[in-house]
């Protein structure tokens, strides 16, 4: 990543609670198309989340910690907060002097921008402005949360304007927290009662019906888009009697993750 700083816009995407048994067996079914049209080789990469909670992953995000490749060994980070003792920086990790992402791309000239999605990134007190304090430029309102059947829809609106504010050469960084996947998601599914795997799965699919649009309005800008796309953590429904996350358990700590460069798109 470190050869990407200053020519690539950045854009990362964390859809919020995204299961990766899921993910992966929507995307081997063909029904999320338009990932299956991103994701290297139309699958999703199976890593380890470092926190089981929003709040805590995101904090991991920043400073350098993303989903953890399953398979053993030293993984290079992609970037990472500098700091003594590090043995996972390899020659392509762009590491910086800040303490997070947002503040060490600001440094590099990057327009920051965040579009928050669950409660931690509402700005509705000290909690929820914590992440959400960390960019140039942040919104979230009640459309974009996990009660709004389109809050996807409702940030890429929102998007379209704060793109169109950026000076053209100026680089950006896009972070997205999509919030569909999270409790509740029985909407999704016509004639559910509860939230369940099936809900979940159908808001996956509503998040991919969206995601066409997100991918033109970042490549509209005329330059290469260096993507990450992952889940944060994923959620149980009555594995071995666990409901919901915070907690340690496969389907909580497993989680899908896709990178690749998105390119201009032709004017």
């Amino acid at each position: 990543m470190r050869s990407l700083i200053g020519s690539h816009d950045i854009l990362l995407v964390t859809i919020d609670t995204l299961r990766y048994d899921v993910a992966a067996e929507l995307a081997a079914a063909g029904r999320t198309p338009e990932l299956a049209g991103v994701l290297p080789g139309g699958r999703w990469e199976r890593r380890h989340s470092p926190a089981s909670f929003t709040y805590a992953a995101h904090h991991a995000f920043f400073a350098g910690f993303l989903p953890t490749p399953a398979s053993p060994g030293v993984h290079d980070r992609r970037y990472a907060a500098a700091f003594p003792g590090s043995e996972s920086s390899g020659p392509d990790t762009w590491v910086f002097d800040a303490a997070d992402l947002p503040t060490a791309l600001a440094v590099e000239g990057y327009h920051t921008l965040c579009l928050g999605g669950v409660g931690f990134f509402n700005r509705r007190g000290a909690l929820g402005s914590v992440l959400p304090g960390l960019f140039a430029e942040a919104h979230w309102e009640p459309s974009f949360g996990v009660t709004a059947p389109d809050c996807l829809g409702a940030q890429l609106d929102r998007l379209a304007g704060s793109i169109d504010a950026v000076p053209a050469g100026q680089p950006l960084f896009t972070f997205l927290n999509v919030a569909a996947l999270h409790q509740p998601n029985r909407h999704y599914l016509p004639g559910a009662a509860a939230d369940g795997r099936d809900s979940h799965a159908a808001a996956l699919e509503y998040t991919d019906g969206r995601l066409g649009r997100l991918f033109s309005l970042v490549r509209g800008r005329g330059r290469p888009v260096f993507t990450i796309i992952c889940s944060d953590h994923g959620t149980a429904y009555g594995e071995d009697g666990h409901t919901g996350h915070r907690f340690g358990h496969e389907v909580v700590w497993t989680v899908p993750y896709a990178e690749f460069v998105l390119t201009p798109r032709a004017s």
